[in-house]
């Protein structure tokens, strides 16, 4: 009898951690919720071989379902970052302020990245650091401010309705290897 409540009690914890990773967004502010099987096609890695440099990086969802993105960084033949990007569709930021991320990082410091469009030249981007823990942490959009191939332009900070791009980076100008998991992503 007591092995039938252990493994009731079992089920509804798994169960409930699972209701609770699903439902801790509502479906309109989520921009990617990671789970094993998710299509991360709308992902793509870009690392300064775009500039002759020399890392190298992937991005895979691991059997626990967070988004893995892990490299090295080098800074030979004057390279020195690793990215992944998400394209999502347009993303709507009506009454939205804050992209709140759950993630786990090793440590070292990341870029986060948006682009109004496509096709601008310029990201609006912040740096933030990692505890080597599993961490929430909320980015205000407001204090994104403008970046192009490494120097902040004289422009007004992030200032949108919505945006087509988001990404991460790495590039602390030394050589490195690199792993972030990164559990979900939304908008509060």
């Amino acid at each position: 009898m007591k092995l039938k409540h252990i493994g009731i009690a079992l089920l509804l914890t798994i169960l409930f951690s699972s209701y609770m990773k699903s439902s801790s967004t509502t479906s309109e502010n989520t921009i990617f919720n990671f789970s094993s099987g998710v299509d991360i096609s709308s992902w793509t890695i870009l690392n300064d071989g775009v500039m002759g440099g020399l890392s190298t990086s992937s991005f895979d969802v691991n059997d626990a379902g967070h988004g893995v993105f892990e490299g090295e960084v080098s800074t030979l033949n004057n390279g020195g970052f690793a990215s992944v990007r998400h394209r999502p569709e347009s993303v709507d930021l009506s009454k939205k302020s804050k992209v709140t991320i759950r993630l786990k990082g090793d440590g070292k410091s990341y870029q986060f990245r948006v682009k109004k469009n496509i096709s601008d030249f310029e990201s609006f981007i912040t740096t933030f650091n990692t505890s080597g823990k599993w961490e929430t942490i909320e980015i205000d959009l407001a204090d994104l401010f403008p970046s192009f191939r490494g120097r902040k332009l004289k422009q007004p900070n992030f200032d949108a309705s919505s945006f087509e791009e988001l990404s991460f980076l790495i590039a602390n100008k030394k050589d490195e290897n690199f792993t972030l998991l990164i559990d979900q992503i939304y908008l509060n």
